[in-house]
């Protein structure tokens, strides 16, 4: 299987953020904080406490978010310079190789992880913070049915 990619900016920027909210300690950071901000927020309301817990709450809330959603994809997608570059990626048996006009690099599919699927990509994943955007856009479904049978087969079968 082979297929040719460049990266859009937009849909980078979108799969930064799921990857983000997919890890297990910011998910624990969000839950605790919405937590805290509604019990701030009932006492607050039931005149047991001052403001000051539930608008730190609030602010503490507003800039994970700010932080998660703009300033951290924003951050990655302008330091790394693979998303201005052109690749073909090659599925094979044993590998999978990833070139560009500079050259190639080949990955044995034991070194994947796992992988994850977005709206607008396929996530290999090397470690729990390395992976590589595979984008869907120019795939056909017939290929990404392929390419999610291949990848469980190879991923996730091998790792049992």
């Amino acid at each position: 299987m082979r297929l040719e990619f460049s990266y859009n900016k937009k849909k980078v920027l979108q799969a930064l953020r799921y990857h983000f909210i997919w890890q297990p300690e910011i998910r624990i950071l969000l839950v605790l904080i919405i937590v805290f901000d509604v019990v701030s927020a009932v006492l607050f309301y039931a005149g047991k406490i001052r403001p000051e817990p539930f608008l730190l709450g609030s602010c503490i809330w507003l800039f994970f978010i700010i932080s998660f959603w703009f300033i951290l994809p924003g951050n990655i997608y302008r330091r790394a310079a693979t998303f201005r570059d052109t690749f073909t990626i090659f599925f094979e048996d044993r590998f999978v190789r990833l070139a560009n006009e500079r050259g190639y690099v080949d990955w044995e599919w034991r070194q994947f992880t796992k992988f994850a699927e977005s709206p607008y990509f396929f996530h290999l994943y090397f470690s729990a913070k390395s992976f590589f955007l595979v984008p869907k856009d120019d795939m056909s479904d017939e290929f990404k049915y392929d390419l999610r049978l291949l990848l469980s087969d190879k991923i996730i079968r091998n790792r049992k």
